[in-house]
């Protein structure tokens, strides 16, 4: 065999070793690993490879943010963030049909500002809006459906750790990364309230629900709505204000955010030693399971290029005359599959390494093109049979009356708008580079 069509039954082989369940640092870690071997002959030069992956990769100075952000996304979660920003959304929207489905859109778009995490915000807004939807007797499917599509803001919206894994793959700034998400992310969430709008107002059945009023739902003054909103608000000022105005590097504002994050959690009385302790540890596992990522991506990422096989691909594509339109279609149809397989990270390791030296060619942004990439994959999140936040929610409601199958129903309507979200960045890039 050629090496192009080693390399490509070691990608094949990557992804069936995933899918059946083996953690994707170690199926990228051995089949490169093994294909390097197989192809030159050598076991030294392999090892070789593993060494310069992991000396040029986890040791970079920008990814300081990892252990950063996840601890401040940690601090804000124990400090109770979430349930406030949804009360006062809740107020907000509370005289509209589907209002409270929207006020879950609006404070999983304000919570993914601080926290970066579907899966954290998949959690607890299970908790916070879906026995709230039922009690407002709304459709149980809508009632999942919406945290399920509002969840995915938190790896779009910084700070994310999809947009910093691309950004190591794609060899892009953090900072430039996170700015291109911003408006994106903002569009998304008034796609998501325009569409549950629409979605009361012409599918009443499948919303469901009632109006609240002053009787159901207990008031905040003005003063209490200030109090909940102003911690949220500086964390998202002293962050990303710092990277825009150039104040602060994405390493600054995660340290400056772990900080203020904490000390509004002091100064709240959430945080005690035990749960101080707790962030800790689990900023600890989390940083060292996306470091050992990134080091086993960057092996993939050598091992193709080794291997010559995106420059084989490009070659492909330009003989048989394939223009940006279809290789785009290509590309997200590509990643809509492996949605259905695979997790985001997963998405990015594989395909961004195989099209980043057709792109950049074309003279198009990497920037824009990964939040394409984050967006596009993210949808997966919501589709079966691997859409992992439906199966973190339906874990964490832990209520028989709603099937698995009742959240990817639910989910269904906000994956197609996330995708209509996508083309609209596809056909106006300047969407995500206009504030670069």
């Amino acid at each position: 065999m050629s090496p192009v069509e080693i390399g490509i039954i070691s990608v094949i082989a990557i992804v069936l070793l995933i899918y059946l369940g083996l953690h994707i640092p170690v199926a990228l870690g051995m089949i490169s690993f093994v294909t390097i071997w197989l192809v030159s002959g050598r076991p030294i030069l392999a090892i070789n490879f593993v060494r310069q992956a992991i000396g040029d990769s986890v040791t970079e100075y920008e990814f300081a943010t990892i252990p950063l952000f996840t601890f401040m996304g940690l601090l804000v979660s124990k400090a109770g963030l979430g349930s406030e920003i949804y009360q006062v959304m809740n107020q907000v929207f509370r005289h509209v049909r589907g209002g409270i489905g929207m006020a879950t859109v609006g404070a999983n778009g304000v919570f993914a500002a601080v926290t970066g995490s579907s899966i954290a915000s998949a959690s607890v807004f299970t908790r916070i809006s879906v026995p709230e939807m039922l009690r407002f007797n709304y459709n149980p499917r809508f009632a999942v459906g919406v945290v399920a599509g509002s969840s995915v803001l938190g790896m779009i919206i910084p700070p994310s750790a999809m947009l910093i894994i691309y950004s190591f793959v794609a060899e892009q700034s953090v900072g430039d990364m996170f700015l291109a998400g911003v408006v994106p992310g903002l569009v998304l969430v008034v796609a998501y309230i325009s569409a549950i709008l629409l979605m009361a107002r012409f599918t009443p059945g499948f919303v469901g629900g009632q109006v609240s009023n002053s009787a159901d739902t207990k008031l905040l003054s003005m003063r209490e709505s200030v109090h909940k909103t102003f911690p949220i608000v500086i964390l998202i000022a002293v962050v990303l204000g710092g990277i825009y105005t150039g104040w602060l590097t994405p390493v600054e504002a995660g340290a400056a955010g772990s900080l203020v994050a904490l000390i509004i959690a002091l100064l709240r009385r959430r945080m005690t030693m035990r749960t101080f302790w707790e962030a800790l540890l689990e900023t600890g596992h989390v940083t060292a399971s996306i470091l050992f990522l990134i080091t086993t991506a960057s092996l993939y990422s050598r091992m193709l290029g080794f291997l010559d096989l995106p420059n084989e691909l490009n070659t492909f594509l330009t003989q048989n005359q394939f223009g940006f339109f279809w290789i785009m279609v290509a590309y997200v149809v590509l990643m809509l599959f492996l949605g259905t397989l695979l997790d985001t990270a997963s998405i990015i390791l594989i395909v961004v390494p195989l099209f980043i030296d057709i792109i950049e060619p074309m003279g198009l942004s990497l920037v824009w093109f990964g939040i394409v990439t984050v967006i596009g994959a993210e949808i997966g999140l919501l589709t079966p049979p691997l859409g992992i936040s439906c199966f973190v929610i339906k874990t964490t409601l832990n209520d028989d009356r709603i099937a698995l199958k009742d959240v990817f129903l639910g989910a269904l309507p906000f994956a197609f708008i996330m995708l209509l979200v996508l083309i609209l960045i596809i056909r106006f890039p300047i969407l995500s580079i206009g504030i670069l």
